[in-house]
């Protein structure tokens, strides 16, 4: 017995629905509306080479009506509280040495492992400008007094 159009729609779908999910990208949700049209059209009794070509066009006109809606959307990298901590001024509470390995500072009350921007060491007690996020390592420089 063969497997009914309908449910082969909602099997493409699905599939879709979850590539989507898996991606976060929005390439294949176009796609999962455009199988939608198709499996309402082939619940409707509408013959395949019909439901091809709804799949097809509903796909093709979402696609060309809201991708530049969706590009304006924000889904790139998003701020982390850790972000929040470049630019401030913190204190070294343990003396920076990048080739030792080893530096610590203190910044809005959090302690982070740190190193400085260039291989020069920076004394305990010094203040620190935090310039960037390097995975769980503060990088900072001797602070300018901005």
């Amino acid at each position: 017995m063969p497997i009914a159009m309908p449910v082969v729609w909602l099997i493409a779908v699905v599939i879709f629905v979850i590539s989507e999910a898996a991606t976060m990208g929005l390439t294949s949700i176009w796609f999962a509306c455009g199988a939608l049209v198709a499996m309402i059209a082939a619940l409707l009794g509408v013959g395949l080479w019909w439901q091809l070509a709804l799949f097809a066009a509903g796909s093709a006109v979402l696609l060309a009506t809201t991708r530049k809606w969706v590009g304006k959307l924000k889904l790139g990298k998003k701020p982390t509280n850790a972000d929040r901590i470049v630019g401030q001024k913190a204190v070294v509470i343990q003396e920076i040495h990048n080739q030792m390995a080893q530096g610590q500072i203190r910044v809005g009350g959090q302690v982070w492992t740190a190193r400085s921007t260039d291989e020069a060491p920076i004394a305990q007690g010094t203040e620190v400008e935090v310039v960037q996020i390097s995975g769980v390592k503060a990088i900072v420089q001797p602070w300018t007094g901005k």
